[in-house]
């Protein structure tokens, strides 16, 4: 179980933060849904460029 969210937390929180961004959107808050929704890809994209460094730091050595 470690070993997924090793490799899966940041879908994991890309999802969390999306049914966030829905409950905020429905329960009358907009513009804190779509704040919060712009979370989704930002925390995808920094997830990308962290595993990335990481491969390439391991290449180098």
């Amino acid at each position: 179980m470690k070993k997924f969210f090793e490799i899966y937390y940041p879908i994991v929180l890309a999802f969390l933060s999306f049914l966030l961004s829905v409950t905020l959107w429905f329960t009358g808050n907009q513009l804190e849904g779509i704040f919060v929704g712009i979370w989704v890809p930002s925390i995808l994209s920094l997830s990308i460029a962290l595993r990335q460094r990481r491969t390439d730091s391991r290449k180098n050595n």
